[in-house]
């Protein structure tokens, strides 16, 4: 029998046909434990190693608790017992990644220093308003007596007058 495609070759006696050649020629694999060796390159250009980093971090590298510490900084002038938490807890984290958090630490004197603004304001309330009102409602004890009473166009009740 011949070949249909090449009628000019000879018949092959029990010879199995080779694979077409691609370009490449077949190799065996190497043999288990033996370094094997890099593909070729099929024509492709080769391109230098990428340049080092740059020095110091990347501009993007997130710290652990900024946005926390901005969150802190934020709600300290609203809720300061809150963000003197949120605060704190940011810096721990920072400081444990070995990093600086500015925002934790103003959250964390911005709040403290207005905790004991509140605190010095609520004992000045209590000090001065407080016994104020009681002497103003002494003096309408011992004027009116128990009951209910219009004073000044507003009816008041008064009751546990001594």
């Amino acid at each position: 029998m011949s070949d249909p495609q090449n009628p000019a070759d000879p018949p092959a006696s029990n010879v199995p046909p080779a694979p077409p050649a691609y370009g490449q020629p077949q190799t065996p694999p190497p043999a288990y434990g033996q370094p094997q060796s890099p593909p070729p390159g099929y024509g492709q250009p080769q391109y230098p190693a990428a340049p080092p980093p740059a020095y110091g971090p990347p501009a993007d590298t997130a710290v652990p608790g900024r946005t926390l510490g901005i969150v802190a900084f934020i709600l300290s002038f609203f809720v300061q017992l809150i963000a003197l938490i949120l605060g704190i807890v940011a810096l721990v984290q920072s400081r444990k990644a070995g990093q600086k958090n500015g925002w934790a630490l103003a959250a964390i004197i911005i709040s403290s220093v207005l905790i004991v603004i509140g605190i010095i304001v609520l004992i000045i309330v209590f000090a001065v308003i407080v016994p104020a009102a009681t002497a103003e409602f002494l003096r309408l004890c011992s004027e009116y007596g128990n009951g209910v009473h219009e004073i000044g166009g507003t009816t008041i009740t008064l009751s546990g007058c001594p």
